[in-house]
């Protein structure tokens, strides 16, 4: 048992945290003022130049098998990665990596879809979510009929993320009613769609960043070859893709927390109240120390997560933790943050409304807070996770 960082990782970690300290962060202000005016956070020649800084730095496909020419670090290295490129609200990513339920594709597939994504050619997004089915995956109405060596598609999914720009999407709909209507499970099917198959996108406003797409799909042909996997047996996964992404959100969480924190020290030691620094408050200090306490804990909540799911081991309980406490306590931080920058945490010269604004958005997506209590207290009590079991 080793709790501490190999001299390898945290070479990697430290080699992160000065891309971010030096190529993101000095975007911030710039990706302020491109929101308040309406305009995208960085345009797209600025994301493919601060990509190319980080492959020239060797982050190309963190996580990525290197048989794909990614470096394959695992996950503990994904986690560790997520924690300080999300010490800023810049939006970028390494690049070189797809989705996980992608690497399910067969050879021709992989070929068309997998390798392209990889590579930066093509970009995807995944479709489970519906107007009518967002926590609850069983409601999911959109249907695939076959016709000859084709599906039709009909329906609509929502707050699908990189929605607006994908190429293709891996959207989930129903194949076999009266299996799903049986068994909520059963009868789901994931289908490679093009958007030049004839699926549409609108874009979704919303009070953070965040800008998902609603798509409809309205008589989409797919081809019988565009089916990963099998048959029916969509939705396991979908909770593969959903299970991976969870204890992302408490990775998030827990390095955005770790800035904010951070500025609410300096803050405090500069800022005078009857002639001393806010920082010799109790009220402040209490602040920061439950602050720094439950920052701490959902690090190692989220680092169990991703060693669990490095050792082959089903890590959905713990990342069902990692993902609800984490997004509940960035929420918590954030407003203590906000609080203790009084009226200047709440105006839009400084970047602690912004995260505010991101924040709230934790506890919803990739499944609500209310579903991980749902998942963690139905383990619990059909005897799946014993308490006080050390994996």
């Amino acid at each position: 048992m080793n709790l501490r960082l190999s001299d390898e990782q945290r070479m990697i970690q430290k080699t992160i945290r000065r891309f971010v300290e030096k190529e993101l962060i000095p975007l911030e202000n710039e990706v302020l003022r491109n929101e308040r005016e309406g305009k995208p956070s960085l345009s797209p020649e600025k994301r493919k130049e601060l990509q190319i800084k980080a492959k020239d730095a060797g982050f190309w496909g963190i996580n990525t098998p290197e048989e794909y020419g990614g470096a394959d670090l695992g996950q503990m290295m994904m986690a560790i990665v997520y924690m300080e490129i999300s010490k800023t609200f810049v939006p970028f990513s390494f690049g070189g990596y797809a989705d996980n339920i992608l690497y399910y594709a067969n050879e021709e597939q992989k070929k068309n879809y997998l390798i392209p994504t990889i590579n930066g050619e093509k970009k995807s997004c995944f479709a489970m979510t519906e107007p009518g089915a967002g926590s609850d995956t069983r409601n999911i109405r959109t249907t695939a009929v076959k016709d000859g060596n084709e599906w039709i598609l009909n329906g609509e999914k929502t707050f699908i993320t990189g929605g607006n720009e994908a190429d293709f999407v891996m959207v989930m709909a129903v194949t076999d009613k009266e299996k799903h209507r049986r068994t909520g499970r059963d009868g789901v099917t994931c289908f490679i769609a093009d958007r030049s198959m004839g699926w549409k996108s609108e874009y979704i406003h919303t009070m953070g960043e965040w800008g998902p797409a609603s798509l409809i799909f309205d008589d989409v042909r797919v081809p019988e070859e565009n089916i990963l996997g099998e048959i029916d047996g969509g939705y396991n996964l979908g909770l593969e893709w959903i299970g991976f992404a969870r204890w992302i959100v408490g990775a998030q969480a827990v390095g955005a927390s770790e800035r904010l924190l951070q500025m609410a020290i300096d803050y405090s030691k500069e800022r005078e109240t009857f002639g001393k620094p806010i920082a010799d408050r109790q009220a402040i200090q209490w602040q920061i120390a439950d602050s720094a306490v439950e920052i701490e804990a959902a690090r190692w909540l989220v680092l169990n997560a991703a060693y669990t799911l490095d050792q082959g081991e089903d890590n959905r309980h713990v990342a069902s933790m990692a993902k609800l406490y984490g997004s509940n306590m960035g929420n918590r931080v954030v407003d203590r943050v906000l609080q203790i920058h009084g009226g200047m945490g709440y105006t839009r010269e400084l970047p602690i409304e912004r995260w505010y604004r991101e924040a709230r958005l934790w506890r919803i997506y990739d499944g609500t807070d209310e579903i991980q209590k749902l998942i963690i207290s139905r383990n619990l009590l059909k005897g799946h996770v014993k308490l006080g079991q050390f994996v």
